[in-house]
């Protein structure tokens, strides 16, 4: 996708995700806080949502007269988790701690943090409504020494 000549670039990449849960007022609380740690800010409220922005992507979290009344469940054909940049590896351990403390279990504790694989650093959470978050650590970054 190209800008016209004299046009700014087009926006690309993801626009926004609506996460739709059974409580806006339970859920509030476990994302409202993650969401804050990670950079976003709750841009707009009303009776059943709210909307969390950073940079040109947003996420909504609503619940409402749309939304069934059945549970969610991430290892059902659908969206299985939401994953985030959580900074350096330091980072994501501290999150991962302050966490269980707001409405977050965490997943695969015993694999933690290269359940993703030996290369990839990352936190699973679950909130109490079985949605799962993936915090990912930013690869590190090696400056090579100048030869001698």
């Amino acid at each position: 996708m190209t800008a016209a000549p004299g046009n700014p670039p087009a926006p690309h990449g993801l626009h926004h995700v609506e996460l739709w849960v059974p409580v806006h007022e339970r859920t509030l609380g476990p994302w409202g806080w993650l969401l804050g740690r990670l950079g976003y800010a709750c841009t707009s409220t009303w009776a059943d949502g709210s909307r969390w922005d950073l940079g040109d992507t947003y996420l909504v979290l609503e619940s409402g007269p749309d939304v069934q009344p059945v549970p969610h469940d991430r290892v059902r054909p659908g969206v299985n988790h939401l994953a985030f940049w959580a900074g350096a590896p330091g980072d994501v351990d501290t999150l991962m701690r302050d966490a269980v403390g707001r409405g977050w279990q965490p997943l695969f504790a015993d694999r933690y943090p290269h359940a993703g694989g030996p290369d990839h650093y990352a936190g699973y959470l679950e909130d109490g409504d079985g949605f799962e978050v993936e915090l990912v650590a930013a690869p590190e970054v090696v400056t090579p020494r100048p030869a001698a």
